[in-house]
């Protein structure tokens, strides 16, 4: 039974429909099909709201039907439809990558993945981060977009120790809700987040505070210290103030890719999630308002020389105690928030 208050829910009916309007752009006309689960209360909350929300959708329970009758149902979809996937831990259907055959048919598609890692006041929190403000994730997101491209160098100030990028930035990618200009139509939610990297990889240089990472079960880990990351030609040489936890996974990423890139700068726009505002389940925390960078070779929007994408195996998010960050001469973050 789900306990989430209804209060809760009532917010989850109104952050969905503003999903299904605004960003996705459902209209009646389209079909819809959402699977579901009960196995936890934060799946049964937004499974509720969105029976709400689509009253004529046809609601498929995943435990209680084999994959051949899901499959059945998307293959009745036509292109423009929507597929909702809400799921406690992670749908499998053989070897049938849903997401991507969905998307090869060109279906609309939201995803809800990890919801048991989320239970009580997180699962209050990731509701809360369903919010959709178009002009503010939007309009943020492409100003944060232009100034990056634009850039020469980054700088990331994190109470004493600066990390620099000296060499410019790939062309961010956005994750703002607006696919107006992209192929396919949705993808894991909550959403906010502009993404790039330094467009020579070695011209990454210095220290930077890392106030949670991602641990090798894929949960927020928090120390009780920040742990500062050492950068030279932008592989991880070194740490202080170093967990047992974080020296496993960096010995991991070692032992498999021989070396520790930093790769992605990832700039969350998600204002539910703070330094102390969080859930446990990394890919819905890795929107945080804020600054986060990935560990590992493994990064596929970008190409490098230095990268073989076949022996490339580790992407893990680590974050940012950010102080400021300044592009060129600008400073465009501060006191927890985007100054564009």
């Amino acid at each position: 039974m789900n306990t989430l208050p209804d209060t809760a829910i009532d917010l989850a009916e109104k952050n969905v429909r503003d999903i299904l309007t605004l960003a996705i752009e459902h209209t009646p006309a389209q079909s819809a099909i959402v699977v579901w689960d009960g196995q936890c209360e934060l799946a049964i909350a937004l499974t509720e709201a969105y029976r709400r929300c689509l009253p004529d959708a046809i609601f498929i329970d995943f435990d209680s039907v084999s994959p051949e009758t899901v499959r059945a149902g998307f293959e009745r979809l036509s292109p423009g439809d929507l597929v909702v996937l809400i799921q406690s831990t992670s749908f499998r259907l053989d070897a049938f990558r849903i997401r991507v055959e969905l998307f090869k048919r060109s279906l609309k598609v939201i995803e809800h993945p990890h919801l048991s890692r989320m239970p009580g006041e997180e699962g209050l929190l990731y509701i809360e981060s369903l919010t959709y403000d178009p002009a503010y994730v939007r309009g943020t997101g492409n100003a944060l977009k232009a100034r990056f491209d634009a850039a020469k160098t980054g700088i990331i100030n994190s109470f004493g120790e600066q990390l620099i990028f000296s060499s410019g930035f790939e062309p961010a990618k956005l994750n703002v809700g607006d696919y107006s200009q992209m192929h396919n139509v949705g993808g894991q939610f909550p959403i906010g987040e502009v993404f790039t990297e330094s467009k020579d990889l070695e011209a990454l240089n210095g220290r930077v505070r890392l106030s949670i990472f991602g641990d090798t079960s894929f949960t927020v880990n928090k120390p009780a210290q920040p742990i500062t990351l050492i950068v030279d030609k932008g592989r991880v040489t070194g740490t202080v103030d170093s967990t047992p936890e974080f020296d496993r996974l960096l010995a991991k990423i070692r032992d498999d890719e021989g070396e520790i890139w930093v790769r992605e700068l990832g700039l969350g726009l998600n204002r539910t999630f703070t330094q102390d505002r969080l859930v446990s389940d990394i890919g819905t925390y890795e929107r945080m308002c804020g600054v986060h960078l990935s560990l590992g070779a493994k990064h596929g929007s970008y190409n490098k020389p230095q990268i073989s994408k076949s022996a490339a195996r580790y992407h893990v998010d680590v974050f940012s105690l950010t102080e400021t960050v300044t592009l060129d001469d600008e400073v465009i973050y501060r006191d927890g928030a985007w100054l564009v």
